[in-house]
């Protein structure tokens, strides 16, 4: 049974946990920590949070095989938390099954923000629901989409898109996780593709293309759907 309010940080450096410790419990938000990977692997057996916090820099293992032992079984949101900074770091994380990524150092505000969205993100849509996002509606049972309560037109392939990124609100999504679940394994390199449908997305949806607020690229990774 999940531990409905607390959160697991897996993360060697004391001031580091002390710091979410403050600013979690600040929120209502209760705390177990682990200083290490074999150790944050028994909490989160034991205590089955709601969401984990976990380092890439652990003194016995390396944090992305911490990642992939917790998806064997784990599946509540995991968030990595970490100095390193690179494409590659980033991409591969999220690939392994990371709900999001955050490097250090790191802003508070922005890291309940991303809780907040994953654990929203973990619950998952209810029964033939309606998404709503300020002025953008997407009835996932009929596949309607409106905007300002006008129809968008849209393809079959650009509703598939634009439901998979709204569904997973504030996940960064990797190109090869979209191109698989929207195009399949065939096109995992076409990242052309990608653009040119998030393109034509933007003009049906965005208020400003040029300034999306709803369809946000990270650079060399992938996209986030608000958030």
């Amino acid at each position: 049974m999940t531990n409905t309010n607390t959160i697991l940080i897996i993360d060697d450096e004391v001031q580091i946990r002390h710091l979410l410790e403050i600013t979690l419990s600040a929120n209502g938000y209760k705390i177990s920590e682990a200083a290490t990977g074999k150790e944050g692997l028994t909490r989160a057996a034991t205590i089955s949070p709601m969401l984990i916090i976990l380092d890439l820099g652990l003194p016995d293992h390396d944090g992305i095989e911490i990642l992939k032992k917790l998806r064997e079984w784990y599946q509540k949101p995991i968030i990595i938390l970490s100095v390193r900074n690179s494409e590659d770091d980033i991409v591969k994380a999220l690939d392994n099954g990371a709900n999001d990524y955050l490097t250090k150092p790191f802003r508070t505000g922005e890291l309940l923000a991303r809780i907040r969205a994953a654990v929203r993100q973990s619950q998952g849509p209810q029964d033939n629901p309606v998404l709503e996002f300020g002025s953008l509606s997407i009835d996932l049972s009929s596949h309607i989409v409106r905007k300002n309560n006008e129809l968008v037109k849209l393809t079959s392939t650009e509703y598939s898109l634009l439901a998979l990124l709204a569904k997973n609100e504030g996940r960064v999504l990797t190109h090869q996780y979209i191109l698989k679940e929207v195009w399949g394994m065939g096109y995992i390199e076409q990242t052309q593709y990608l653009r040119v449908f998030i393109a034509q997305l933007r003009k049906k949806i965005e208020d400003d293309p040029s300034r999306p607020t709803l369809l946000n690229t990270e650079s060399g990774i992938g996209y986030r759907f608000g958030g």
